[in-house]
């Protein structure tokens, strides 16, 4: 079924859900202002490209690639019980060179 789109389409409605939230901290603002990454929580079985497309169709920006790491939920306790910290999975997302990212919602 191909209709010589080299471009992959992506469910719009899923890649609006893909992008849990920003991480937005210290490391993640520095490691930004250094190499032109954004780091994003992101669902736990979001894929690649899904990923660097959700971020271009939300913020419109070109995306270089893309890094995924997971990580694994602490245990806390709470009280009696112990309770589990949902893991995360988080994209590390590369922006080429002259794209910006407000993630804060202002305009340059």
């Amino acid at each position: 079924m191909s209709h010589g789109h080299k471009q992959t389409k992506f469910d719009e409605g899923r890649l609006m859900q893909l992008l849990v939230s920003p991480v937005v901290s210290e490391k993640a603002t520095m490691v930004a202002e250094k190499q032109n990454v954004v780091t994003f929580k992101v669902l736990q079985n979001a894929a690649k490209p899904e990923i660097k497309a959700a971020v271009e169709l939300m913020f419109k920006v070109e995306v270089q690639s893309v890094n995924v790491v997971n990580t694994k939920g602490k245990s806390k306790r709470f009280g009696k019980s112990m309770g589990r910290r949902d893991n995360v999975r988080k994209a590390y997302v590369t922006l080429k060179p002259g794209q910006e990212l407000n993630i804060s919602g202002e305009a340059a």
